[in-house]
């Protein structure tokens, strides 16, 4: 079986990330880029199907510029086979995204394809829902549990009244939640493995699709600094507090 690993070049999620001062976008200048948390826990899942004889090659894809080889070779180091990348410059849209996966998963035909529920960057939560509809594949989301048993998967995934487990059969698609691993470091000697591992480059004209956006991003600017709390002396002065001054009841 054949699993195919989305990943995306993110700012580290330890890094505070500041708006420029312009406001037209995220300052990136020096700022340290690694695989999306919910990716990692996707190729580390991808990872366990094939030590546990599930999966025979693990294959991860990424949608972006050149820099983000340097993730798909983390994923490499991480157990993958080998990778794949769509070369586009600037922000890519989740829709757009999930076109260009849609023409690698015609071209390598996998059994399972597993992404990140989301990515912490623009925490959209549609590429795979999108990838889904546009391949017509079943998919079952927020996956904190996973197990292939023959021609099925069953997914137990997270949902607001608690756990929901579905069977689906693949090809599938699968996007991981937190709670469904812990991902591993990636050792020196599988590091230096990594660099000789095939790396494949295709452009959206390989596989026919325009990159096109939908959507103006106008500005970009930073939550608003929170004032500290005070204390009232008794409800009337609370609901007075709340309607008048922070306007959240009428």
């Amino acid at each position: 079986m054949k699993v195919l690993v989305a990943v995306k070049r993110v700012v580290d999620y330890n890094v505070k990330v500041r708006a420029k001062a312009d406001g037209s976008d995220v300052d990136l200048n020096n700022v340290k880029m690694a695989i999306n948390p919910f990716c990692e826990i996707a190729v580390e899942e991808a990872v366990r199907l094939k030590e546990a004889g599930v999966a025979t090659e693990v294959v991860a894809v990424s949608v972006g510029p050149k820099a983000c080889q340097e993730q798909l070779r983390t994923a490499l180091a991480l157990g993958a086979d080998r990778a794949v990348q769509v070369e586009v410059d600037g922000v890519v849209e989740p829709l757009v995204v999930a076109k260009l996966l849609k023409g690698v998963v015609e071209k390598e035909a996998p059994q399972l394809v597993i992404l990140g529920k989301q990515s912490i960057d623009g925490d959209n939560n549609q590429t795979g829902q999108m990838l889904g509809a546009l391949t017509n594949m079943a998919q079952g989301t927020f996956a904190s549990e996973v197990k292939v048993d023959g021609d099925s998967v069953s997914v137990t995934r997270e949902i607001d009244g608690g756990l929901q487990t579905v069977k689906l059969a693949l090809p599938a698609i699968v996007t991981t939640d937190l709670r469904l691993n812990e991902p591993r470091y990636a050792s020196l000697p599988n590091i230096m493995k990594a660099k000789k591992k095939p790396l494949d480059v295709f452009t959206p004209d390989d596989l026919g699709v325009a990159v096109t956006k939908h959507v103006t991003q106008v500005k970009v600017e930073p939550p608003a600094e929170r004032q500290a709390g005070i204390k009232v002396e008794d409800v009337a002065t609370l609901v007075d507090k709340l309607k008048n001054e922070a306007k959240v009841i009428a």
